[in-house]
């Protein structure tokens, strides 16, 4: 078996808009039409106007501003393909026709119109969406406004869709106001409502939940690991634990266990739980709440593997050598009782020597050891084996009792958080690389090969730093090489910067019904399988491996599943990515607010990005802000693509990315989610 490095940034990709969007000014005004080629997809709207469409067949089409005419992001359309792809160019098309919308409402805040000297009253509006994939506002007239004021966040459901090569806006009617776009929770909760998350259970699906989490289990067996020393290790304000581990030595090998959440148990293909947990597709964590796939009483109690109390778990046992090298695995159907909670923070001090805790839990201090020491062999053979770390920091963000930013921080990471890593990548291995070899029908989690022209451009910019990538022929990059050219870089000042180049650089994970292998983790078998309380492709694959272990797999149940599991791999990935989107937008919206009351404050970042319209600047605490090029009156700079720099026309100043900077806040718009910088006055 080979391994790989953990997937720090689960559903994390290169952001297609900047790379393909950010300079292009094609209209497909006057061109031919190739009417043979026509295709149906979905269309992704791109933040200045443009967008893309992914058709059916798998291909990629860039849609200029003037050629997306009424389509909104996440429609399903067909287009007309007017210009074939040439050399590096993308091919481009223009919508043709709508065949479904995404949506027929939007969340944003009510700006009023043109105010009336009479009635000092507003006599049409404006609503500015949250959504950054909706980029045009739209129009309200005042008796279709609802009595919302100037500043108010509102749900407005549109009318009339409008067309941008007709310079004709959208029109509709607020159907809901949500309160002002300043009140506590509001800002967040209108996020959410512009993604259409699912904040609440409805009845049937509560009570539900309350019937099955009084059952009993119906295995006839199952394996007592209740005599085991076994723990949980998650985050300080955790409340979910769906892994617990266990380790003992067995002369020349070690046992690890690892036991996950037996959820299938409670939530039954086909039934209203099921289909809610599938809409949902996955847990959202959000800086104020959770918006979880399965009510709490499965969440956080009955399927939670809390202290003290007997939970149900699919274990994945495994035997390792001395090198940390996995000689046998079995998974079975178990029953656990954990015995101690602990967190990241306490199993990092225990693996310093802190007295008190060591003396407080002596009872697995020897085990926290044992298991320090084989995620340390099993994280060297990933990395031998070319698994690519990228190892960036993240953002933490704090609120106050209100619900405003009090400070933003970075996340910790340490020896106990990357422990839980390995041994969950390693679980997860190990059942996917089983179901691969019986050829049963399965859930992948897949990551394909970086995108050749970035990878070109990487290897191109590293070498400014005296660093080399190699490339093949073909034009691939093993992931080894990747993974060598960060370990060069990691003692530089470029480290971060080349590190977020390469992420940037990656294709996006995702999941499917056919095994095609994870470039990110250098693994040939890759799977989900050990948070099924947030991840409905977790809880998919628990029923087929249950099935199987229970001599329940018949042919037809394989025909099922074989019918099935694509449209479940494409439905988790697409949650997935609408997840990410909204815990991206919340988080920015918190920093902006943040970085409010800080507006004439100096601090010291790195350029993390260069385009023909701003530079970007990256703070330590990961809030990233743009210095607009239409600011810097000192002269006119232009952008230098080749070499990812900005420079002035008459002065020659250059700025270049991963150059530190000392930037002054001049603006932080919440309603525009922006943070503007300006260069510092060294003087």
């Amino acid at each position: 078996m080979q391994y790989g490095a953990p997937e720090y940034l689960r559903g994390v990709s290169y952001d297609k808009d900047m790379k393909r969007g950010k300079d292009r000014k094609h209209s497909s005004g006057g061109k031919k039409k190739i009417k043979s080629l026509r295709f149906k997809g979905i269309f992704q709207a791109g933040p200045r106007g443009f967008g893309f469409v992914m058709t059916e067949e798998g291909q990629e089409y860039y849609i200029p501003h003037d050629s997306v005419h009424s389509a909104m992001h996440g429609d399903r359309v067909e287009i007309h393909v007017t210009r074939p792809a040439r050399g590096s160019k993308s091919a481009e098309a223009e919508i043709g026709r709508i065949i479904d919308r995404a949506t027929d409402t939007i969340v944003g805040t009510f700006e009023a119109g043109s105010i009336s000297r009479r009635t000092n009253d507003f006599a049409y509006g404006f609503v500015i969406p949250d959504n950054r994939h909706y980029t045009d506002d739209v129009f309200v007239s005042r008796e279709r406004s609802k009595g919302a004021k100037d500043g108010d966040k509102v749900v407005v459901r549109i009318t009339e869709y409008g067309d941008r090569s007709r310079k004709r806006k959208s029109e509709g009617i607020v159907t809901e106001i949500l309160g002002d776009m300043d009140a506590p929770g509001v800002d967040i909760t209108s996020i959410v409502r512009s993604y259409g998350l699912p904040e609440r259970f409805n009845k049937e699906i509560l009570t539900e939940a309350d019937e099955v989490s009084r059952g009993k289990d119906t295995a006839p067996k199952r394996e007592d690991f209740r005599e085991s020393v076994i723990i949980t290790i998650d985050g300080d304000d955790s409340k979910d634990f769906d892994d617990a581990v266990s380790l003992v030595r067995k002369g020349d090998f070690w046992e690890l266990g690892v036991h996950i959440a037996d959820v299938s148990e409670y939530v039954k293909e086909g039934s209203a739980l099921d289909a809610e947990a599938l809409r949902r597709g996955t847990s959202v964590y959000l800086p104020d709440r959770v918006i979880p796939m399965l009510p709490e009483v499965l969440s956080n109690d009955v399927c939670s593997l809390n202290p003290g109390e007997d939970r149900l778990t699919l274990s994945c046992v495994m035997k390792l050598d001395e090198k940390g090298r996995v000689k046998d695995s079995r998974i079975t159907e178990g029953i656990i009782r954990s015995r101690h909670r602990m967190t990241y923070g306490n199993v990092q001090k225990i693996l310093d020597g802190d007295s008190k805790l060591n003396e407080a839990y002596q009872d697995i201090v020897p085990m926290l050891q044992d298991m320090d020491a084989l995620a340390r062999l099993i994280r060297k053979r990933r990395a031998h084996h070319g698994a690519v770390d990228f190892d960036l920091p993240e953002a933490a963000i704090i609120l106050d009792d209100d619900g405003r930013t009090k400070d933003v921080s970075l996340r910790e990471r340490n020896d106990a958080t990357r422990l839980i890593e390995d041994f969950m990548i390693l679980a997860n291995e190990c059942v996917s690389a089983t179901y691969a070899g019986l050829e049963i029908p399965f859930l992948y989690r897949v990551h394909d090969e970086p995108d050749e022209g970035a990878i070109e451009d990487l290897a191109l910019f590293v070498t400014r730093f005296g660093l080399h990538l190699k490339i093949k022929k073909d034009g691939k990059t093993d992931p080894k090489e990747l993974r060598k050219l960060l370990c060069e870089a990691e003692d530089t000042e470029a480290s971060r910067l080349i590190s977020t180049l390469a992420l940037r650089a990656m294709s996006q994970a995702k999941y499917s019904d056919s095994c095609s292998g994870h470039y990110g983790l250098a693994l040939q078998y890759y799977s989900h399988f050990t948070s099924p309380i947030r991840r409905y492709p977790d809880l998919q694959i628990h029923r087929i491996i249950k099935e199987h272990i229970r001599g329940e797999l018949t042919s037809k149940r394989i025909s099922h599943y074989r019918g099935m599991l694509k449209e479940v791999a494409d439905i988790s990935s697409r949650l997935e990515r609408r997840a990410d989107d909204v815990e991206r937008d919340a988080d920015k919206l918190k920093m902006v607010e943040y970085m409010q009351s800080r507006i004439g404050e100096e601090f010291e970042g790195v350029i993390s990005s260069v385009t023909d319209w701003g530079i970007y600047v990256e703070l330590p605490n990961c809030i990233e802000g743009m210095i607009p090029l239409r600011n810097m009156t000192d002269d006119y700079y232009e952008l230098d693509e080749a070499v990812h720099e900005v420079k002035g026309r008459a002065t020659g100043r250059r700025f270049g990315l991963g150059e530190a900077v000392r930037v002054t806040v001049v603006r932080a718009d919440k309603l525009a989610m922006e943070i503007d910088f300006e260069i510092a006055d060294t003087d």
